[in-house]
Parts: C-alpha cells; sequence; structure tokens
C-alpha cells in the first residue's frame, strides 16, 4: 500500500526533495509556525517545488499548506493550491491580494458572482470584459465609467443622462474629439443645453462661439440657431462670432480641486478622471452640511457661498472657522475611517462639489500612479501633523 505523506518520516511517503522535505514534516504534523519558517527560507525554485508537489499531497496536507501559504504572505501560491478543490470565491480573494486582477475575475466567476469579477476586470484594466459584465448587471453608473476609460465620451455621457447626472456627463463630453464633425456638433449642443440649464449660459455662449469658429461646423444650422437664442436670452446683439464679454462665469471647481495639495502631483488626465467623479450639491442658507460625531463621507469643496464651522450642534456652539469659495473639508475621510471632528452649517446658499469616500477609493483602484502620489501627500502631511504634535 503506498504510504500518504500524512505519514512524516516515511521516506517513501513525502513526495518531496531533500531540500522542502522540512517543510513538509512540519505540514503533516500540523506545525504551522514551523512550516511557515521553512517556506520563508526557501530558494524561489525550492518554493516553485512546494507548490508542484502540493497535487500529489493529501487534502489535509494541502489545506495546512494554504494556511501556511497565506500566513507566510505568498498569496498567489496559496491561490495556485487552492485551485485543485479550494473555494473559487476564496481563491478569488487571494488572488486580489496577490494582485493577479484577471486571475482573481475568473476566480469570480466560477464562484458565481459577476459584479466582483465585473470589478476586477475593470481594476485589471481589461474593460471589454468589465463592460460586458456590468451591461448584463444593469450597473449604469459602471458602466459609465468604463465607456469613459474606454475613450467611448458619447456613449457614457448619454448613460450619464439617464442616470440624472449632468457633471458627469458634461465631463464626459468634453472629451469628445474635436476631429470628428458630426460628434462634436452634438457634444457641443448638448454641453449648451447642460450649461444654459444650469445658469451658466455665458459659458453656453463661449463653448458655442469656439465652435462655429471651426471650418467644418462654421455654417451649421443647429449650432447658429443656440447661439443666436442664447444671446436673446443674455440681452446681447450679434453673429455667431460674437465673443461675450462682462462677468466671469460662475466657478465649475475643477481649479479649486486641482489647487487641493492631496492632489498636487496628479497628471492632467488623473485630475480630470477626479474632477468626474465629483458629484455638484447644493445646501439651503442654515442647512448642516456636516454633522460632528457622523461617520465621514468624503471630501466638499466649496464653489459658492460660505458655512461656520462650530465645535457643536448645540445653539450657542464655539465658532471655529468660517469657509468661503476655495476652501474644502473632510479630505482626511478620503482615506482614513473616523467621525466628522467639527458642526458644519451653511452661513448662506452654498453650491459646492463633494468626492465621496466610496467613489474615491474606487478612484484609488483603478488609478494606479495617481493612488500612490496621493498617499503619498497623505502620508508626509500626517507626519507633519505627527511633528507638530510632538513639538
Amino acid at each position: 500500500m503506498t504510504r500518504s505523506m500524512v505519514e512524516p518520516g516515511h521516506g517513501d511517503g513525502l513526495p518531496a526533495s531533500s531540500g522542502t522535505r522540512p517543510l513538509w514534516e512540519a505540514v503533516t504534523q500540523g506545525a504551522v509556525d514551523v512550516a511557515v519558517r521553512a517556506y520563508e527560507g526557501l530558494a524561489a525554485s525550492q518554493r516553485d517545488a512546494v507548490l508542484a508537489e502540493s497535487s500529489r499531497a493529501s487534502a489535509p496536507a494541502r489545506a495546512t499548506l494554504v494556511e501556511v501559504l497565506r500566513r507566510a504572505r505568498d498569496f498567489a501560491g496559496a491561490a495556485r493550491v487552492l485551485e485543485v478543490d479550494g473555494s473559487a470565491a476564496l481563491v478569488a480573494q487571494l488572488h486580489e491580494q496577490a494582485g493577479a486582477l484577471l486571475l482573481a475575475a475568473e476566480a469570480w466567476l466560477r464562484a458565481g458572482e459577476p459584479a466582483q469579477a465585473a470589478s476586477a476586470f475593470e481594476r485589471g484594466g481589461a474593460l471589454e470584459r468589465a463592460l460586458s459584465l456590468y451591461q448584463s448587471l444593469q450597473a449604469r453608473e459602471a458602466m459609465a465609467r468604463c465607456l469613459t476609460r474606454l475613450r467611448r465620451p458619447l456613449e457614457a455621457a448619454a448613460v450619464y443622462r439617464e442616470l440624472g447626472n449632468p457633471h458627469a456627463e458634461l465631463e464626459a463630453l468634453r472629451a469628445v474629439s474635436p476631429d470628428i464633425a458630426v460628434a462634436r456638433r452634438e457634444a457641443v449642443l448638448r454641453m449648451s443645453g447642460l450649461l444654459d440649464a444650469q445658469g451658466e449660459s455665458w459659458r453656453a455662449l463661449v463653448l458655442l462661439a469656439d465652435a462655429l469658429q471651426a471650418p467644418e461646423l462654421r455654417g451649421d444650422v443647429a449650432l447658429q440657431a443656440e447661439h443666436t437664442r442664447l444671446l436673446r436670452h443674455l440681452n446681447l446683439k450679434g453673429g455667431p462670432s460674437v465673443e461675450p464679454a462682462g462677468a466671469p462665469p460662475p466657478p465649475d471647481g475643477y481649479e479649486y480641486l486641482k489647487a487641493i495639495p492631496l492632489f498636487g502631483e496628479l497628471s492632467l488626465q488623473d485630475m480630470k478622471d477626479l474632477y468626474q467623479v465629483a458629484q455638484p450639491v447644493r445646501f439651503a442658507q442654515g442647512a448642516t452640511v456636516l454633522e460632528k460625531g457622523a461617520p465621514g463621507s468624503g471630501l466638499l469643496v466649496l464653489l459658492e457661498g460660505t458655512v461656520d464651522v462650530l465645535g457643536g450642534p448645540e445653539p450657542g456652539a464655539r465658532l471655529l472657522n468660517t469657509l468661503g469659495p476655495g476652501a474644502f473639508i473632510g479630505e482626511v475621510s478620503l482615506i482614513l475611517d473616523g467621525e466628522t471632528s467639527a458642526q458644519v452649517r451653511a452661513c448662506t446658499a452654498v453650491r459646492a462639489l463633494r468626492v465621496a469616500r466610496v467613489d474615491f477609493q474606487h478612484y484609488l483602484d483603478t488609478h494606479e500612479a495617481a493612488a500612490l502620489r496621493i498617499l503619498r501627500l497623505f502620508t508626509q502631511k500626517l507626519a507633519e501633523r505627527v511633528r507638530a504634535l510632538s513639538a
């Protein structure tokens, strides 16, 4: 009868090379701590040998080996061993820990978790496969994200329109190539309508005037009609070449977001993608903007109006600060869990941009270079605060 490798001490029972024998002996004896140290001490070629030998091990020995590999932080190796008879969901989690997102996505599919698979495909850069899964799940926000990253802005804008997110729709339309006249015409008309509806008719007029300078669009009837309508709306006179003058349009928040130190090293495209994640919000005068003690929900950038930062929600609470356009609050909650440390109340009607924590975390997952830069700056800022407190 052939001896099993769960019977240590018998040379014919351990399918192992001399270099891996001490590890297997510890595994079969259940001495996990000893096995972890033995595995960590192996050369790369010997670790590969252990993984190859695992296919001849008994199920209990493989289960112990998986625990050894996880504690040694060889997540890819643990996933490889589990592929034989383990849970597909656990295999997927291990592949994610190892950074093998495409392998994780396939494992999530085998586990019957299409939403998890789609997310892993997206984070791993397999955007077409992610998009297909998101479409089957009717996950429209995720669909729009993928379409944007696939450089299909008109399709992304159409999805954002269905979702009622004019800010993201506008940003998607800005990415339409000016070299394709039909697409640019459609994008300019839609952007003009969005800007006008947001009270930014001046900005819409500038957009139309610029588009009508292009030779391929100069005689476009629809663009000229929209330009004329806006001129009348703004009580101006003149033809399509008129450039608006006077009061500047209200801020759209991009420059304010870009000025936040945490984002000071982002590339142009990463900055644009972050801006698209932001959602416009409004608060009436006297409304609570942030509740002290509530879980931090993300970053808020003020565009118009002012807010009071108070020591608490009770009447007569100490006024800590008053903030206006360009100020930002809640940036720490983008990265760290914690409670809001102050009560924030709108002194006037307030218009702002919000970057929600959950959306920011997904942004970090899908923008590796940006994530490294942001986390480095965040760490530096945190270290400066610690030094200031200890000085």
